[in-house]
């Protein structure tokens, strides 16, 4: 078998950007470098759900703020941490709280941009939940105000930090199994417009296929108007909240493309060194005006870069899957990323992956480790808050991974193959996609 590139540790750090990590984010010019030990003053904004997470994750730090529009979640946060100011409106919070450093963004996916962009105005450290935005227009506001205003960031792409995406990532770029021209990647999540025999199958807790014509009782606590936010008025129902229930409605989200595609595309983006597809396509059940599908594909298609070749990227959601999985020459993984070299394949979930042919890969010698082990997803963020050092999700990886996944909506509601001018922020051949790149607001709200 011919050698594989090997790669060093510093070869990997220099093409990353890390070894300049501090010339390019501007530390300590724009923050005051400090001491890893000491406390970073944060404020959370979505305490209940994903966001009693990530506060949990802030446990060493300064809860300074906590923000939601549901008071029973904002009551439970509080309780955990009562120094906190509290808030229900993130507006009020970015005028009120002069002490702030840093913010964690965990509320619905609508609202991300709204909550994110003050904090990058204000020059503050952002951590922000997947997907980064609701919009491609979004996506690219918040990585040019991120690039502007020289901060930490991270997007809430855990899996990216385990040591299994590292070594796929290392086989890949090490050329393993050869240039690599196509990738295929499918999540077994069945999450969207479906009748209820279908979502019973596919495990889904929601069976809805029209927008319900009635109201449900607000629940006590709850902020409806604040919760809606810049999207679209509507009467409050139980089919919209809580999370995740609200993800499968395109006026919040943008189903499992957005919401899964930031963990498995993830894996390809990296590997492949993936950023402005050329042409997208997608196909599946006819496109709802409101709500996303349970099951759609959509296909990239990405020139060469560098030293690898131009390649095509394949997502499959719900009951789509590859022709290798459907003619059970792979392992049925319920969901997985499939690159194809020339040479060979590997596949891979989030903790583990294989090498296939598996006889042809007896007694294969792998590449020395040369991507760094993480410290842990929110503890890179942390430490990039304080000394400069870098992350591995920032806006400038994530927002282009966000703009992809959310291109594949786009193509799948147009209905037809689309060229992407990334320059531009256009699709040069569909006009009409224009308005799902980036879309009108309820009055009131707006990006500046």
């Amino acid at each position: 078998m011919t050698p594989i590139r090997q790669t060093t540790r510093r070869q990997f750090l220099r093409s990353t950007g890390a070894l300049t990590t501090t010339a390019v984010l501007g530390f300590p010019a724009i923050v005051r470098a400090r001491s890893p030990g000491e406390s970073l003053n944060v404020a959370v904004i979505g305490v209940g759900g994903r966001g009693a997470s990530n506060l949990g994750e802030m446990g060493s730090e300064n809860i300074v703020a906590l923000c939601d529009v549901n008071e029973r979640n904002l009551d439970a946060a509080a309780q955990r941490h009562p120094q906190a100011r509290k808030f229900a409106d993130y507006r009020r919070l970015y005028d009120d709280v002069k002490n702030l450093e840093a913010v964690v963004v965990s509320c619905a996916e609508h609202t991300h941009a709204f909550a994110v962009l003050p904090a990058l105005q204000l020059r503050k450290h952002v951590y922000c939940e997947k997907p980064l935005s609701h919009s491609v227009w979004e996506a690219r506001l918040l990585t040019e105000e991120a690039r502007r205003a020289k901060v930490a960031t991270q997007m809430g792409t855990q899996i990216h930090a385990g040591t299994n995406y590292r070594r796929v990532v290392e086989l890949i770029q090490s050329g393993a199994i050869g240039p690599v021209r196509e990738a295929h990647v499918w999540v077994g999540r069945a999450w969207g417009r479906q009748d209820a025999e279908a979502a019973k199958r596919n495990k889904d807790i929601v069976s809805v296929t029209e927008r319900p014509a009635g109201s449900s009782p607000i629940p006590a606590g709850l902020n409806w108007d604040l919760w809606l936010g810049p999207a679209p008025e509507r009467p409050f129902h139980e089919v919209y909240f809580p999370g995740p229930k609200w993800y499968r409605w395109w006026d919040f989200g943008g189903g499992t493309m957005s919401d899964l595609g930031s963990h498995w595309n993830d894996l390809p983006f990296w590997a492949l060194k993936l950023k402005a597809p050329l042409s997208i396509e997608a196909s599946g059940p006819p496109p709802h005006r409101e709500l996303a599908p349970a099951s759609m594909t959509a296909t990239y298609e990405y020139a060469a870069r560098g030293d690898q070749p131009a390649a095509l990227l394949k997502w499959y959601q719900g009951e789509e899957k590859p022709a290798a999985w459907r003619e059970g020459t792979i392992p049925k993984w319920d969901s997985g990323v499939l690159f194809v070299g020339s040479k060979g394949m590997v596949l891979s979930d989030y903790s583990k992956h294989l090498l296939l042919p598996e006889e042809q890969f007896k007694g294969f010698k792998r590449p020395d480790p040369f991507i760094p082990d993480s410290i842990g997803h929110h503890k890179e963020w942390i430490q990039a808050c304080k000394t400069g050092s870098p992350t591995t999700c920032s806006f400038d990886y994530s927002g282009p991974l966000t703009e992809a996944n959310h291109l594949g909506n786009v193509a799948y509601r147009v209905g037809k193959k689309l060229l992407w001018d990334t320059a531009n922020l256009t699709v040069t051949n569909a006009k009409e996609a224009a308005a799902l790149i980036r879309r009108e607001y309820r009055q009131g709200w707006k990006l500046a």
